[in-house]
């Protein structure tokens, strides 16, 4: 038989061949792949022609396969067999996943999300472990290459190339104090120039579309410390005359515990959007939109 390219073989004429090999008829084996008796001889005529063997020859008891057609049978099924696998995914069963699901998130969105997204999980994949792993440079390079597989941001984040992201929760900023500071329960513009801030630093970066919009008003808000997560300056406005100017939502989780007061910022702009973030490949990988519907049902 002469040296063919693959590139050259018409992968469409795999079932005929398949169910001319299990039915020994053409006219059945058209009617099995949908062709009609013309089309289906033409087929015939190639894979004959491509395989430099009859494949149907006359026997005593009417139509039989020929040796090479016979010996054809067998991995022919298992190649098609490979080649559904290959090509239509296999239904997602999270019972049976066995993997470690790494997310990105600050202190105060694990407050929030990551118990109830734990308990979800194990109702639903037993099997699945989830890593909180803390918000650091590199988060996109991380996700791109598989090492994270979500993260949580605010909706006013841009992001970065290759990402997703959609709408997790709704929230406010607030300033939080302790009980008895001396502002007297209300907060006003040029109340950050005199109690100073505790300013949360994630990335390394201070300034925030806080001090952007207190810029705008004339306004510059003292420091009193920076710290690498939320609980740390809801710790330290608890002690102090420091104040600090964060999540609502998980301000008021602490408040009870801490004697803390939130008050009302005078900002245009308080709303905080999270979304979730994950690498724009991965958008159908069927574990992220398993934990997607998860993560909604947990913040629903």
């Amino acid at each position: 038989m002469r040296q063919k390219q693959l590139r050259a073989i018409d992968l469409n004429l795999l079932p005929v061949l398949d169910a001319l090999l299990r039915l020994h008829n053409a006219t059945r084996a058209g009617a099995e792949v949908g062709l009609s008796q013309p089309v289906m001889s033409r087929a015939l005529a190639r894979l004959r022609a491509l395989l430099d063997d009859p494949l149907l020859v006359r026997g005593p008891g009417g139509t039989v396969l020929s040796p090479r057609a016979e010996a054809l049978r067998e991995p022919l099924a298992v190649l098609l067999e490979q080649l559904r696998v290959l090509l239509v995914p296999p239904a997602f069963d999270p019972c049976g996943e066995r993997r470690v699901l790494r997310l990105a998130m600050t202190d105060a969105h694990a407050e929030l999300l990551f118990a109830p997204l734990v308990r979800r999980v194990a109702d639903e994949a037993p099997g699945v472990v989830l890593e909180w792993v803390p918000v650091s440079p590199g988060l996109p390079d991380r996700m791109r290459a598989g090492e994270l597989d979500l993260a949580f941001a605010l909706d006013t984040t841009p992001l970065p190339r290759g990402a997703a992201s959609e709408p997790l929760l709704q929230d406010r900023l607030a300033v939080v104090t302790r009980r008895a500071h001396p502002c007297g329960g209300r907060w006003t513009m040029l109340d950050y120039t005199r109690y100073p801030s505790v300013v949360v630093s994630l990335l390394g970066d201070q300034a925030s579309e806080i001090d952007a919009e207190l810029a705008a008003a004339g306004v510059t808000r003292s420091i009193a410390a920076i710290v690498p997560t939320f609980r740390a300056a809801a710790e330290i406005v608890a002690r102090t005359d420091s104040v600090t100017t964060i999540s609502r939502a998980f301000a008021e989780r602490l408040a009870e515990t801490l004697d803390l007061a939130l008050l009302e910022p005078p900002l245009r702009q308080s709303r905080l959007g999270v979304v979730v973030v994950w690498a724009e490949h991965r958008t159908h990988d069927p574990v992220l939109v398993w934990l997607r519907r998860i993560l909604r049902q947990a913040t629903g």
